[in-house]
């Protein structure tokens, strides 16, 4: 399954075994660029570490607990993007993405954040769309600032980041806010 973004030069596609390689390239040509901000960087030593995360992603979407997707470009694999989980009771969501350093200022996150809050309102029909992301980063924050969302408080000390506590800001959409403006023309599922 793809998903079409709002720019002809970006796509998703859920990611797969045969994807191994190129998510374990795109981490290990950006660790210290990644590492700033994902506590995962350090534990990703090899292409036998990136299919057991590939494996775990294949069982959230096997329990229809949310996906998770490369971010592509005709240059190949640029990040990952996808749903933490589905709280299915309650119809929300959140957002987790990273992008290799030679991809940022691209706008290929914004694309893509875009592409999959709609796939989440329209598609899975959920409520909420949550982005979290460290405090101090400030150009993970800018993506959910930029398309709307709406920033509601600070969560102290609540990610263990190797050696510290960072805190993250929190910012919402709901359904009922995702304006035909924010969509511009995203998300349609494919085969491509």
């Amino acid at each position: 399954m793809f998903l079409l973004t709002d720019r002809d030069d970006v796509w998703l596609k859920l990611i797969d075994p045969s994807d191994a390689q190129a998510i374990f390239s795109c981490i290990d040509r950006s660790r210290d660029h990644l590492r700033a901000w994902l506590p995962f960087v350090d534990g990703t030593k090899s292409v036998d570490d990136t299919l057991s995360f590939i494996k775990s992603v294949q069982e959230q979407y096997g329990r229809n607990d949310g996906i998770q997707t490369g971010i592509w470009t005709k240059d190949g694999l640029q990040g990952i993007i996808g749903f933490h989980a589905v709280d299915w009771v309650n119809r929300k969501t959140s957002l987790g993405y990273w992008l290799s350093a030679d991809a940022v200022g691209n706008g290929y996150m914004t694309a893509a954040c875009r592409a999959l809050t709609t796939f989440a309102f329209d598609y899975y029909q959920l409520n909420r769309v949550e982005v979290r992301a460290a405090e101090d980063n400030h150009a993970s924050r800018a993506i959910p600032q930029r398309l709307g969302f709406r920033e509601e408080g600070i969560l102290h000390e609540v990610e263990w980041l190797y050696d510290h506590f960072v805190d993250h800001v929190v910012y919402a959409m709901m359904a009922g806010d995702w304006a035909p403006e924010r969509r511009q023309g995203s998300t349609v599922v494919a085969n491509r």
